[in-house]
């Protein structure tokens, strides 16, 4: 069967040519070399009451599985639209026969049913006679001989000629694998291990255990999974190796198979791949398989692997890629359904992750993650003078304009989001204007204002295209005109600040130091002023700034250590407790939002010397996060390595699949789960993204649990193109190499 996944994902490298700008601060960045991306193909078990047991692929791709209605193969599917599973009637003189196992031998499909071991293959020459009527468990040996079971009794079978007969007594047959460098059987039973010689007639216990349920031959060793974990086995010594491992995502084992050198594991939690450095990747949750009940693991075709479950088939496909092929990728996601306006959107009501029934919704930061998507094609245009980045540019900055002009306040005060009138389930944040087509959202936020800043600079600094850098400086002068002539907050149609967008030194100052909106308001604010100085030259800005600075201490508020920011103390305002029960995750983003117009428009070069010791100290503190997007900004500030390895394991390991599937971790026994604490860090290490929940960059990556059952997808705008794209800019990722 042909993978439809790569009709998908083969991509065509544009030529890319770089400008030159001696801003940037690493000229060489890390090159782009290609990876295996990995996603799933799923096919869904439409009848419930269908048992699958085996799945198999031969040399042609030919997917078959068994089940307990017979034969079945895939529908065709592709990524993120599922297939189904059919009954197979291909070749209805093999899908007729009461078909008990299926297996592969020379890579060639062959059956054994209640008559014969038999294959299409070979003229369909091999067709050897058997007398156990109820054989169902089989391994092809050497020169087609095969070892068959009933689960109790074991016949070696030769051109329909029964060569030996024996029965394990006091076991129960689960598995025969073929150990070509010995020519002996191996035997699995629920308790032993055993081997059969071929040529010796002899079977023999080898090994007594307990709870043993699949195994795998390997050269000079068995895996044998059990209950709670797996163990090796030396087939030389005939003797267990080291002890159970069980420092793995789930040790009640289904499956082991050996797929071209690398060991994968089946569980009733997921499947997984064995890493050389002893880790693992997981695969669980709907992002990767129909159910976590894994029942076989087997070979697929063109660089797949298969992975059978109670639910259906998931077939997890290895793409070679690089970063600028999933920034192609993910250029065409975003476009092709988030896209709502002008705006970045969620897609939103699915039913259990069809993309075809979701509907994209407004939200209370469209300003925000639309800022950060138009940010990243800010940076992919000074990068690459695409013109399709331009127009992207072009067609998100209306919106961002629109955010100003539609609401009748006429003062700068950008609106959180606009909507066609009649489709807002809450009417409180939401006002008419006065085009009775269109509603306006109001309360806008602190994220919402340095958003726009961050992006109104971009844009001003990056974008060398006269209206729209001037259209850029109309709105960040509007924005900040805004807010200073209402003494540093948005004034909201009220007349009333919002409850977020406030800078003064009443409101900031009045917060304990340890609590973090008071350092937090004073980068942001500081970030702000310098961004509209830098690019309109009004003096208001700097004096602003400078007041706050000299007068309020903000300089001081914004320089705090992130290691003295914590709870408010017993004697704190209640506001100030709720806001500092446990860290924000949202602040990390407004912070770097913020650090772009905080270090790069910086007044003087002692700020700026100021300016990047808050950032790296900043960084320290959420470097164990991994976050792709903190270490690549983290490279406004110098040349040292801000762990940028990490960002580029954080871009390549980020999953095509961006549906919020609901996603488990904290089951697994290959974690180390700290104590609770201030910044939520559940683990000791966090966990590759594509094993997490889809979360934007304003959430905690090391939150283990969680997801929302495939209601939404998220667009990769500001999740993934947004950090791709800067780390281009500053040359932390280097151009594509293609070998």
């Amino acid at each position: 069967m042909k993978n439809p996944l790569l009709l998908l994902l083969l991509m065509t490298l544009a030529t890319i040519s770089f400008a030159q700008d001696n801003t940037r601060n690493h000229p060489h960045g890390i090159p782009d070399k290609a990876f295996l991306q990995d996603c799933s193909i799923k096919y869904d078990l439409e009848d419930k009451d269908i048992q699958l047991y085996r799945v198999v692929s031969d040399r042609n791709g030919y997917i078959q599985l068994l089940s307990s209605q017979g034969l079945l193969r895939p529908r065709p599917g592709q990524f993120l639209y599922p297939g189904t599973l059919v009954t197979d009637v291909q070749d209805k003189p093999t899908s007729d026969k009461n078909i008990s196992s299926i297996s592969i031998y020379e890579n060639q499909l062959i059956y054994l049913d209640d008559k014969a071991v038999f294959s299409n293959a070979w003229a369909g020459k091999l067709y050897s006679k058997h007398k156990m009527a109820n054989a169902n468990i089989f391994s092809a040996g050497k020169d087609f001989e095969f070892l068959i079971s009933d689960g109790k009794n074991l016949n070696l079978l030769l051109d329909s000629k029964t060569l030996w007969s024996g029965t394990l007594s006091q076991d129960e047959v689960i598995s025969i694998e073929y150990d070509n460098e010995n020519n002996i059987f191996w035997i699995l039973g629920k308790s032993t291990l055993n081997t059969f010689s071929p040529t010796q007639k002899v079977l023999k216990q080898v090994f007594k255990g307990s709870n043993l349920t699949c195994m795998e031959w390997l050269p000079g060793k068995i895996l044998v999974g059990t209950t709670n974990g797996y163990f090796e086995f030396d087939t030389k010594a005939k003797r267990q190796v080291g002890e159970i491992q069980q420092k793995m995502p789930w040790t009640e084992l289904t499956s082991i198979q050996n797929i071209d050198g690398k060991i994968w594991f089946g569980s009733t939690r997921g499947a997984m791949s064995l890493k050389e450095d002893g880790r693992f990747n997981y695969y669980a949750s709907k992002r990767w398989l129909p159910s976590d009940s894994v029942i076989d693991i087997a070979k697929g075709p063109e660089n797949s692997v298969l992975i059978l479950t109670s639910g259906g088939l998931g077939q997890i496909v290895f793409k070679e890629m690089t970063l600028a092929d999933k920034a192609e990728f993910f250029d065409k996601q975003v476009r092709e359904r988030h896209i709502r306006t002008g705006f970045n959107a969620i897609l939103s009501n699915m039913k259990n992750g069809d993309l075809t029934t979701g509907t994209m919704k407004n939200s209370d930061n469209d300003g925000l993650w639309t800022s950060m998507y138009l940010g990243g094609e800010a940076f992919r245009y000074a990068v690459t003078h695409s013109e399709e980045a331009l127009q992207n540019v072009k067609e998100s900055l209306d919106a961002m304009e629109r955010l100003y002009t539609i609401n009748p306040m006429n003062s700068g005060f950008p609106s959180r989001s606009f909507q066609r009138a009649g489709y807002n389930a809450s009417s409180k944040p939401w006002r008419a204007t006065e085009d009775p087509e269109w509603d306006w959202k109001s309360t806008t936020s602190s994220d919402e204002a340095i958003g726009h800043v961050f992006v109104f600079g971009v844009i001003a600094e990056l974008v060398d295209v006269k209206p729209v850098r001037e259209k850029a400086i109309e709105l960040l002068d509007l924005l900040m005109q805004h807010i200073v002539d209402n003494d540093l907050y948005l004034v909201d149609f009220d007349g009333k600040p919002t409850t977020w967008g406030r800078w003064h030194p009443d409101y900031v100052n009045n917060f304990p130091t340890s609590v973090g909106d008071r350092k937090l308001n004073s980068s942001n604010i500081i970030a702000m002023l310098q961004s509209a100085y830098y690019f309109t030259k009004k003096e208001v800005y700097k004096e602003k700034a400078f007041e706050l600075i000299d007068d309020y201490g903000y300089l001081e508020n914004l320089m705090r250590p992130m290691e003295e920011i914590g709870r408010a103390p017993n004697q704190a305002d209640d506001w100030s407790k709720m806001l500092s029960s446990r860290w924000n995750h949202s602040d990390d983003e407004m912070y770097y939002m913020g650090y772009w117009g905080l270090y790069r428009y910086a007044f003087n070069d002692e700020l700026k010397s100021n300016y990047r010791q808050a950032i790296i100290d900043h960084w320290e503190a959420e470097r164990p996060e991994k976050d792709g997007l903190w270490n690549i900004m983290t490279a406004l500030v110098g040349d040292e390595d801000f762990d940028f390895e990490n960002a580029i394991w954080f871009l390549q390991e980020f999953p095509l699949d961006l549906i919020t599937w609901t996603v488990n971790n904290s089951h697994r026994k290959d974690i180390e789960v700290l104590p609770a604490n201030f910044r939520d860090q559940a683990t000791k290490e966090v966990l590759p993204p594509d094993e997490l929940k889809i979360r934007q960059h304003n959430a905690n990556r090391f939150e283990l649990d969680g997801g929302q059952n495939g209601t939404r997808e998220y667009s990769a705008g500001d999740l993934w193109l947004l950090p791709y794209w800067i780390g281009r800019y500053l040359e932390v990722i280097g151009e594509p190499v293609n070998d």
